[in-house]
């Protein structure tokens, strides 16, 4: 009996060897997509056409037939997971597919538990990960490459906003998930995601589309399942959304669903000129150029009724790639058994016969020699990276102008964007660097336009910009509602609309008054409204303080502020120097300056005629000034005698008395009246005593006074307008009022502006400005801070202000440039101008009679001096000039004797004789 077992024992053994060296006669691969599809119409041919070359040739698989059964999913994750079941019972080896990521989710958890290879060359979805799904090979791109492309598109052309239009499963979701993450990497503003059902409507389409235009953004990405009749497209021309302003950017079924157009339909890519997409880049080569003339031939022969695309491409490599690895697999020796799995037996199913379900024992090979394959296919050099990924080839960047679709360049994960194709990158890495400078060749945008969309839009015509501005009551020159007529008119409204038209692109807006119109409103409301979104910008009076900037987002400020602090001001003791006061400094240098001119010019004029001007130069210096200055008190002891120096006189005593008696009225006045002071020297005295402290409703003063100070919030009163703020100052502490008021600078002045009573104490303890408040990111903010630079560059912030506040004077100027009371120089310079313009008369006609006397003198001389007199020899202009001034130095008495000198003792003249 012992011999016999081990005799049986040794034939088993001897069967199960021969068994294991006799190849199988067929094959079984099961394929599980949708038959009628964008990919499934190129992808069952292309797969047929792959089974029909393998079982040809002779150098693989020899002897052995491959049998594909395809099962059509219909896009349905039940009907997909049935019909792989069915695939299943008889007994595949691998099954190819599916097209739809949802479908491949499901699929993959049913290869796992048995062990069969699950290769995909349409399901995308970046989370069909290799660790959750080992058994799952995938031999087209992840969109996590095609998402990293897609954020580099976006990041390339410098857009930071972006609307992602999704199908709403897995492969969808996941999709744009990734696209968010790689948005985020490169520092985007906003990204919206924007859902449409899997089985989506033109109503669906039409609702969303009209969603997106209420958002800021105008960069889309559409990223859904092929669509023979691009309804999202065709829907956006009919909405206007295919003009200029816009961005349409595809992931790759856009170039899959065209690709697989017939010439005849691409007749209908016109309406959709301008939109860029990618696809998947497949190299050329002959190998593919045959194939693409064999598919012409398919279809004259009704074989494939659709184009080719990159997924038909895939396919063919994809059936290829099962056939290698099961070729490697025999040659190897291993058997294609199944057993039954112990679980599925247990399992009470009533009549769903899971028993026939069975585990491929040689999955986990297969699986090895399928990772390992590495051949040349259509879509270029098939081998597979750690992730069960194939390795990515990088994608082309389309671009439909008119009826065609042009490759604008090329993406690649090692290099970016490149106008030369990745191989050819790659190998001409350095000898090409300056084409790949280039980046991407030129596109045409929607609206035909060549240069680059703006990609974002503040507001248009149906949701214009949503400005809140505050409704005030009072210092309504601000801002306020006019008469409840919906005008807004103010400083800050004048400000906002220059600004406005100096930004590079229409800004449609509405104002919307906030507050009741009984007081004024608070700001740290309607702030906070802005970021709430209730209002998309605030405009008015609005201080940019550190709690407000946490939440919005700040244009540049058009005018300087500070809280200041402003008190009645009582008398106080007059200064040492208050006699200077009646006159300004310039006032007082030109009047100083009149003395001056009038000693030098009566000097003159009096010099020659009268005795009391001559004399030895000290004493004609003295006399000279002791006289001008002397007409300010009394008679002078020297008496004019030319009539020139009296006509001079009489226009400098006329304005020496108007002078003197301003400034004695001025004086007069300046000594009368109470100077100011106040008790409170400023924010410190203000904390550290109990007096209550007047603040305007709805400012930030009520926040920092309680909250940075410390001051208690009972000692705080609310003040609503400038009579209520002069009341309470008057009524003061004691009396129901308050001690002092704490608001901007800004009020404060208007409020001075007749106002003498109150001043402001001190400094502003705090600086900061107004501007125009935006969301947060709001790129508008940017461009408005950039034209009010441009607004206080060119003058216009002031000549704004001047209109505003400046019409009497503007308020707070006159209180900084001039003491009060001071008489000016443009008070007089009428009597100026008519003193000197009589001075200059008069010494002009002295000069020129001089002159006319000194000729006179030079003739007499030369006609009766001797020949040999000094007179007739010629004279130097130097010599000629002292001579002159010589002669003027000399009394008028004195000339006139030398005159008759000349004339008394004449030279006769003797003749000149002639020889002949």
């Amino acid at each position: 009996m012992r011999h016999l077992g081990l005799f049986c024992l040794m034939i088993s053994v001897f069967q199960s060897c021969l068994v294991g060296c006799q190849k199988p006669a067929v094959v079984n691969v099961g394929a599980v997509f949708t038959f009628d599809s964008v990919i499934g119409r190129a992808a069952k041919p292309a797969m047929e056409a792959a089974i029909s070359d393998i079982n040809a040739n002779p150098t693989i698989l020899n002897g052995t037939h491959l049998n594909l059964f395809m099962a059509d999913a219909d896009c349905n994750v039940f009907l997909g997971s049935i019909e792989a079941f069915q695939a299943i019972e008889k007994e595949v080896v691998a099954i190819i597919g599916p097209q739809s990521s949802s479908v491949a989710h499901m699929i993959s958890a049913i290869a796992n538990g048995l062990q069969v290879p699950l290769v995909s060359y349409a399901a995308t979805d970046p989370t069909l990960s290799a660790l959750q799904f080992p058994f799952f090979v995938r031999t087209v791109q992840s969109d996590s490459n095609q998402m990293i492309a897609m954020a580099d598109l976006i990041d390339f052309y410098g857009w930071k906003e972006v609307i992602a239009i999704y199908v709403d499963d897995d492969y969808g979701r996941n999709g744009v998930s990734v696209l968010n993450d790689e948005l985020d990497r490169r520092l985007a503003k906003a990204f919206y995601k924007l859902p449409l059902p899997v089985h989506f409507t033109q109503t669906d389409i039409i609702s969303l589309l009209n969603q997106s235009k209420l958002l800021g953004p105008r960069v889309y990405v559409v990223h859904v399942n092929p669509d023979p009749q691009l309804r999202i497209f065709a829907t956006a021309e009919k909405l206007q959304m295919m003009t200029s302003d816009y961005v349409w950017l595809a992931t790759d079924w856009l170039s899959a669903t065209i690709d697989s157009f017939t010439p005849v339909n691409r007749t209908a890519l016109n309406v959709f000129q301008g939109v860029v997409g990618l696809r998947q880049h497949i190299p050329e080569s002959n190998q593919k150029k045959d194939f693409v003339s064999r598919w012409r031939k398919m279809q004259q022969k009704g074989l494939a009724k659709s184009e080719l695309n990159s997924y038909g491409l895939c396919a063919y490599d994809t059936v290829w790639t099962v056939a290698y690895a099961i070729d490697k697999f025999i040659n190897d020796g291993n058997n294609l058994t199944f057993s039954s799995s112990d679980k599925l037996n247990d399992t009470r199913t009533g009549e769903m016969h899971l028993q026939k379900l069975k585990v491929f024992d040689g999955g986990a090979i297969l699986l090895k020699e399928i990772l390992q394959t590495n051949f040349s296919g259509l879509t270029g050099q098939v081998h597979f990276s750690s992730d069960r990924n194939i390795v990515t080839s990088g994608y082309d960047v389309i671009n439909i102008d008119k009826i065609a679709v042009h490759i604008v360049g090329y993406w690649s994960s090692t290099f970016g964007f490149s106008v030369s194709p990745p191989t050819e990158t790659l190998q001409g890495k350095e000898n090409n660097h300056s084409e790949m400078e280039k980046k991407l060749h030129a596109v045409t945008w929607p609206g035909g336009t060549t240069e680059r969309p703006r990609g974002w839009v503040v507001a248009d015509d149906e949701r214009p910009l949503r400005v809140g501005v505050p409704h005030r009551t009072s210092f309504v020159d601000f801002v306020t509602e006019l008469h409840h007529s919906h005008k807004i008119v103010g400083y800050s409204i004048d400000i906002f609309t220059e600004a406005l038209k100096l930004i590079p692109y229409a800004v449609p807006y509405k104002f919307e008054p906030f507050g009741d119109g009984r007081s004024n409103p608070n700001y740290g409301d309607l702030v906070k409204m802005v970021a709430d979104d209730v209002f998309d910008a605030a405009v008015g009076d609005i201080s940019i303080v550190k709690n407000r900037t946490k939440i919005v987002d700040f244009s540049q400020p058009y005018t300087t502020t500070g809280l200041v602090i402003v008190a009645p001001i009582r008398s106080s003791k007059s200064s040492a120097w208050v006699f200077l006061k009646p006159f300004t400094a310039d006032m007082w240098c030109i009047t100083a300056s009149a003395f001056f001119i009038i000693a030098v010019v009566i000097w003159l004029l009096e010099h020659r005629v009268n005795d009391d001007f001559r004399g030895p130069p000290r004493r004609q210096l003295v006399t000279m000034f002791m006289f001008s200055f002397s007409t300010l008190f009394k008679t002078n002891q020297e008496e004019t005698v030319s009539t020139l120096g009296r006509v001079v006189m009489m226009a400098w005593l006329f304005l020496l008395m108007v002078i003197t008696s301003s400034y004695t009225a001025n004086l007069t006045s300046i000594l009368t009246v109470q100077q100011l002071s106040s008790p409170i020297t400023g924010i410190d005295s203000l904390i550290a005593n109990t007096w209550p402290i007047g603040y305007q409703v709805g400012s930030f003063a009520y926040d920092y006074l309680s909250d940075n100070l410390n001051i208690h919030r009972s000692r705080l009163v609310e003040l609503h307008s400038p009579e209520e703020y002069e009341s309470a100052l008057r009524l003061g502490p004691d009396n129901g009022g308050v001690a002092a008021i704490v608001d901007e600078a800004p009020y404060v002045e208007l409020f001075l502006k007749n106002r003498t009573d109150f001043g402001i104490i001190g400094q502003p303890f705090t600086k900061s400005g107004w501007g125009f408040a935006f969301r947060r990111d709001s790129t508008l903010a940017v461009d408005m801070s950039t034209a009010i630079l441009k607004l206080s560059e060119n003058g216009k912030l002031q000549e704004i202000k001047e209109k505003w506040f400046c019409k009497m004077g503007c308020p707070g100027e006159r209180r900084r440039n001039y003491e009060p009371n001071q008489l000016h120089l443009s008070s007089f310079w009428g009597l100026y101008l008519l003193c000197g313009s009589i001075t200059l008369v008069a010494l002009l006609v002295f000069i020129l009679r001089m002159v006319c006397q000194f000729v006179r003198y030079r003739q007499r001389q030369r006609k009766f001096c001797p020949p040999t007199s000094p007179v007739h020899a010629p004279t130097r202009c130097s010599q000629l000039i002292y001579n002159f001034l010589g002669f003027i130095d000399k009394k008028e008495e004195a000339i006139k004797k030398l005159f008759m000198q000349c004339e008394i003792n004449p030279v006769p003249q003797t003749p000149v004789s002639t020889s002949t």
